[in-house]
């Protein structure tokens, strides 16, 4: 049996885009977390000791959780949305919107809260938003959200918590 060029050319197109697909959703190494210092400074063995796993991989390592699964997807209460490294208030909830990429956008964040960067760990620049006081990472913001502000802050549910008001 012979494998034509053709063949060959959308075997290897079809495994590249599986791979960008799994890259997308695994821990992405290196995290703003681990550089700088922040007023909420700990070890790596200290934030391992307070965070759940998941809830360390994200913010500590970059890591996305798969979309649709955060339960603050329904979350639609009056409230706050907090860090879940350091409990810094970061967004109101009434800057909540169901963006339809599965994981809890925002329009806007409190004043004060977030930090922003530029990653390349896709192959093109993307804004990655961590908390300003312990350097968490949160998600990205991306420049398709609704008014008034046009942007989207594309935030990891594991990444949050929830008071409502």
């Amino acid at each position: 049996m012979q494998i034509g060029r053709r063949s060959l050319l959308s075997g290897g197109v079809a495994l590249l885009a599986l791979g960008a697909a799994a890259a997308a959703l695994r821990p992405m190494g290196g995290s703003v977390a681990a550089e700088g210092s922040f007023e909420v400074s700990l070890s790596e063995a200290e934030w391992k000791a307070k965070l759940p796993p998941n809830v360390f991989e994200v913010l500590r390592h970059e890591a996305t959780e798969y979309p649709g699964t955060s339960p603050l997807l329904d979350e639609h209460r009056a409230g706050i949305f907090s860090c879940a490294g350091c409990e810094l208030p970061l967004f109101d909830a009434a800057t909540k919107y169901d963006s339809g990429t599965g994981w809890p956008s925002f329009y806007q964040p409190l004043e004060n809260a977030v930090g922003e960067s530029t990653d390349h760990k896709l192959g093109y620049p993307r804004t990655e938003v961590h908390c300003r006081r312990c350097g968490g990472h949160l998600g990205h913001v991306f420049t398709d959200g609704p008014q008034p502000t046009g942007l989207r802050y594309c935030m990891n549910g594991l990444a949050l918590t929830f008071t409502p008001a």
